[in-house]
């Protein structure tokens, strides 16, 4: 694992809170010449630390509900290869959004997208199920998302209840 400087630790911060940020900004925030800024990035970029810069959008507002569904797998892992082949396997799948290796009652957990219940069923009894080293899954779907990637979507209310003081 590689050691990051101070500047480079910095500028992953700004970006994750709003991957937006310029050059020019992000170089005045840190404090550094935006060459150096622009060098650093480019590194992290290299480097894959910074793999993508992301969106997060509130697809509630847009009317497009998809349905997404977290799906507990626990598998036999392959000798030599442990859980990684079963999990390059599952994340292979275009369904697929996110596969984690777990600690404690499974062992991946998987985030599943698709435009139906019907979809996310027919992925889980027909791809995910039949794999060969998959003993057992559990499907969990997302009824709503108050927060994802620090950002909170519910727009905030106006409480309108008189103040009472004792």
């Amino acid at each position: 694992m590689k050691e990051l400087s101070p500047l480079k630790l910095k500028l992953l911060d700004l970006l994750r809170e709003d991957a937006r940020r310029n050059p020019e900004l992000l170089a005045t925030l840190v404090g550094s010449s935006l060459e150096e800024t622009k060098q650093a990035i480019a590194e992290l970029e290299a480097d894959h630390i910074i793999v993508k810069y992301a969106t997060v959008v509130n697809a509630h507002k847009l009317g497009d509900e998809k349905v997404t569904a977290l799906i507990e797998v626990q598998i036999t892992p392959q000798r030599g290869r442990g859980f990684d082949a079963i999990a390059e396997r599952v994340y292979l799948f275009p369904q697929v959004k996110s596969v984690y290796l777990m600690s404690g009652a499974y062992d991946l957990l998987v985030e599943v997208e698709g435009r139906n219940l019907q979809e996310v069923a027919s992925f889980v009894s027909d791809k995910l199920s039949p794999l060969e080293s998959v003993l057992s899954t559990k499907t969990h779907f997302i009824l709503k998302k108050y927060k994802q990637d620090g950002v909170i979507f519910e727009d905030p209310e106006d409480d309108r209840r008189l103040l009472i003081t004792p």
